[in-house]
């Protein structure tokens, strides 16, 4: 991935940003289990940051994906997790098939709005009962006339109480569960919808909520693309998802090692620093070389991804991204924790929220398992049996 002054002149303004208007306010925002989601869209579209990689015509930059990945690195100086997987959603994971697939009908009602930071959105697919297994989705859209009828319910719906439409996946047929779902546009003002709060281990200052569908009426012409496709969409729509995820992660984890080796630095024990230690600085020697071989993988996925989003490759190191993100912020939290002693047990800590937050990583937007399904069935390694 090659750097260029368009991309620094990215990261400066997003890392300005967060460093102004995001971690002075952090604290808090996470006290309150919520953040002004409006306040802050509408100062990121006032940037242009929300649409980095969306069509110029609805309000994008019409950037690659490069871009948009350097926009998620610097989103990584934010002192919580929360913020960026929130802003996220919006950049990354509930407008990609609106902005690839939908009508210029629904994209100037609803995307153009969104990247003005003007709405609030939210990717509505998970179930109680189906999470990673997204073939396994149960609510229903149900055609009436011009009018979808929709009824179920979603959960762990990140921006969920502030939403103001959602990209949701729901059933539009009968037929196998990979062609029987449509993606379609919900305003969340719509009668029948109802939303609950869900309070979770961390990523505290974003709103989470279960939301309940009883009836609710949208026009048909709210559909993204042919009824049926939706979970393919969706399956397109996940890529951009988990390399923002994988993406957004590595200068947390810069930050993390850097603190926890200036703590370690000031720290005596037994006569010596803690960070004199060989077994302590040739583990962070070695971690920092888990996070380059990190980033290396995600500009490799990227570059693919740029000169042909639809090659299956895309999906398998889309996969590994995730996966290796993931697992990496648990050893790396876990490693650098230990080096605070008692310190890294107090709730203010930055490793013990980074620990509460960066867990989420190996189960949201498909867990570790799921990964390691994608990757061997890309290999070749998957048994007979077990593909989809």
């Amino acid at each position: 991935m090659q750097e260029t002054q368009e991309h620094r002149a990215i990261r400066q303004t997003v890392r300005k940003f967060v460093e102004q208007e995001l971690n002075p306010y952090v604290d808090a925002w996470e006290d309150a289990e919520l953040f002004p989601a409006r306040e802050v869209f509408k100062k990121l579209g006032e940037l242009g940051l929300l649409g980095i990689t969306k069509p110029t015509e609805f309000g994008g930059l019409g950037l690659d994906a490069s871009f948009s990945v350097a926009f998620a690195e610097e989103l990584g100086h934010c002192t919580c997790g929360a913020l960026p997987m929130a802003i996220g959603v919006v950049t990354d994971m509930a407008t990609p098939a609106l902005a690839r697939f939908g009508s210029d009908e629904l994209r100037r009602e609803f995307l153009a709005p969104t990247l003005a930071g003007e709405r609030v959105c939210s990717i509505a697919v998970s179930e109680a009962g189906a999470g990673s297994d997204v073939a396994s989705v149960t609510t229903t859209a149900r055609r009436d006339g011009d009018d979808y009828v929709i009824d179920g319910g979603k959960m762990w719906i990140t921006n969920g109480l502030q939403a103001d439409w959602v990209c949701l996946l729901a059933n539009t047929g009968d037929g196998p569960a990979h062609a029987n779902k449509s993606l379609i546009i919900v305003p969340m003002d719509r009668p029948g919808i109802t939303r609950a709060k869900i309070r979770k281990l961390g990523m505290w200052a974003s709103d989470t909520a279960q939301l309940f569908f009883d009836g609710v009426r949208v026009p048909v012409r709210n559909r993204i693309g042919d009824e049926g496709r939706g979970f393919a969409m969706q399956m397109q729509q996940f890529q951009e998802e988990r390399l923002f995820v994988a993406a957004s992660n590595l200068v947390t984890f810069d930050r993390l090692i850097t603190q926890t080796a200036d703590y370690a630095r000031e720290r005596k024990a037994f006569g010596q620093s803690i960070l004199d230690n060989q077994s302590v600085h040739f583990r962070l020697a070695e971690l920092q070389t888990e996070v380059e071989a990190l980033r290396a993988l995600i500009y490799r996925a990227v570059a693919l991804y740029i000169e042909n989003k639809d090659d299956p490759q895309v999906v398998k190191l889309a996969s590994m991204c995730k996966l290796k993100s993931g697992r990496l912020a648990r050893e790396l939290v876990d490693g650098c924790l230990q080096y605070w002693g008692g310190m890294g047990f107090t709730w203010d800590n930055p490793l013990a929220r980074a620990h509460r937050d960066l867990r989420l990583g190996s189960i949201g937007g498909g867990a570790d398992e799921v990964m390691l399904g994608i990757i061997s069935k890309a290999m070749g390694t998957l048994p007979r049996k077990s593909r989809g």
